[in-house]
């Protein structure tokens, strides 16, 4: 029965100290003395601090001539009383970001040759790939059709490295080179 009955009494103290240590104001702000010889140079008051905590012992701050004394509330702003409250932690989302990725058809653009049309993906408003879904073919289409998309299509092409449509023309597939860039216009029209 008494180790109970001492158990519950140190469990009751220990609680209302930490109660009371809580909500007690933080003393471990430091105020700072006036330099020796200065007129009046003791600890500097503090409003409100109680008159056996304003005498403390001061203790050196590693300048010369100056020693700093505990003092609770020094250096706070406002009534001082009242325990000191903390700024709340940032709040974070547990789902994760949306992906802004996505692609982008321009239209058929209709040369003397053939269809061209250009498919772009991009991630916010960074192109990232540039294909053509749709090219003139037959005979020496077929070559021309090759070196603008060589040129200007994949992850590492004109398109990609210039971020617009102003592109140069592919030498010998003028028709085929305009109407990539013009498919292409539309589509950065789209995103932008």
């Amino acid at each position: 029965m008494r180790r109970a009955l001492f158990a519950i009494t140190g469990l009751a103290a220990g609680t209302t100290a930490l109660v009371v240590l809580k909500g007690a104001p933080d003393a471990r702000q430091v105020a700072q003395d006036l330099p020796a010889g200065a007129p009046g140079g003791t600890t500097a008051a503090t409003p409100g601090a109680a008159p056996e905590r304003a005498a403390a012992k001061p203790r050196p701050t590693g300048r010369p001539g100056t020693t700093a004394a505990r003092t609770p509330g020094a250096g706070r702003t406002g009534t001082g009383a009242g325990p000191r409250s903390t700024p709340a932690a940032p709040r974070t989302s547990a789902a994760a970001p949306k992906s802004t990725t996505r692609k982008v058809t321009g239209p058929v653009v209709v040369t003397e040759f053939g269809n061209v049309q250009v498919q772009i993906t991009v991630t916010g408003t960074k192109i990232v790939n540039a294909v053509a879904l749709e090219l003139p073919q037959g005979g020496q289409s077929d070559l021309r059709s090759n070196r603008v998309d060589d040129t200007y299509s994949g992850t590492s092409g004109t398109v990609v490295r210039q971020q617009d449509a102003n592109l140069d023309t592919v030498s010998q597939a003028t028709a085929t080179s305009n109407g990539y860039r013009q498919s292409l216009q539309a589509a950065l029209d789209q995103v932008r």
